[in-house]
């Protein structure tokens, strides 16, 4: 377990100091945020609900972080692809999920910056009132809710192995899993068909959390939830990923050409 620990916190500041000079990756951590923010400020004042703009700001920030962890994902099998280092990192005896797990965590503490931004934009550019309903508990929350977001993209690059072009797949991800997730509206306004579909989304549980240490609400539940399945979605990752590595290998398409 040491070496695990030690192994994962090696990757994450190894991929976090890569991505943190990458132009690309500092241009969406630093924009788009700040473009969530301020559309979801406006649209929460032309609705008449300004008591409301913590939780826009907040869930712009969640917004900001999911694209953070999708792309990220996507983007660094492909990476390692136009490296030539994927198939390496395949046959290390490390196992695989061990390998890509501190890269999605890597993206998801890049993109807890979008959290700050966002909340500290609307501060300053729309007097946002920083008046969080359980404070505490909401530095709690945030951090859980990035675990969440990191297990999904974990569960995703499992089968963005097997694909040559992974953005393929994360472009049309981005929209539908933050509208299901509950990230800035409430799912219950979605129809009531896509609520299982919600609810078994680790996201959806970890939003929940953070916006109810933000507006109010039971902050405990929520937070278990997301924690167990995360832990799930993890559990399927690494299932996922040992069947998508096998296939891989018989059919040679972990190499561009």
């Amino acid at each position: 377990m040491r070496r695990v620990l030690r192994l994962v916190g090696v990757g994450v500041r190894t991929h976090v100091s890569y991505m943190s000079r990458s132009p690309i990756e500092i241009t969406f951590a630093v924009l788009v945020p700040i473009v969530y923010a301020t559309l979801a400020v406006y649209l929460f004042r032309a609705a008449g609900d300004p008591d409301r703009l913590l939780t826009a700001s907040v869930g712009a920030g969640l917004m900001g972080i999911w694209g953070s962890v999708l792309f990220g994902s996507g983007g660094a099998v492909q990476n390692q692809r136009w490296l030539g280092t994927l198939e390496t990192l395949v046959v290390a005896p490390t196992p695989l999920a061990l390998v890509l797990l501190p890269i999605t965590l890597a993206t998801a503490v890049i993109g807890t910056y979008a959290m700050g931004a966002t909340v500290l934009w609307g501060v300053l550019l729309f007097d946002v009132p920083l008046d969080f309903a359980h404070p505490l508990l909401f530095l709690v929350a945030v951090p859980v809710c990035v675990l969440a977001l990191g297990m999904t993209g974990l569960l995703l690059a499992a089968t963005f192995v097997l694909l040559r072009n992974a953005n393929a797949l994360a472009n049309p991800l981005d929209t539908p899993v933050w509208l299901l997730s509950g990230l800035l509206v409430p799912v219950t306004v979605l129809p009531a068909w896509t609520h299982p579909v919600s609810w078994a989304l680790p996201t959806t549980w970890g939003a929940r959390a953070v916006h109810a240490a933000t507006s109010g609400g039971d902050v405990g539940g929520p937070l278990l939830v997301a924690v167990a399945l995360g832990a799930a979605y993890a559990l399927a990752a690494v299932l996922v990923l040992g069947r998508v590595e096998r296939r891989a290998r018989a059919a040679a398409t972990l190499a561009l050409t």
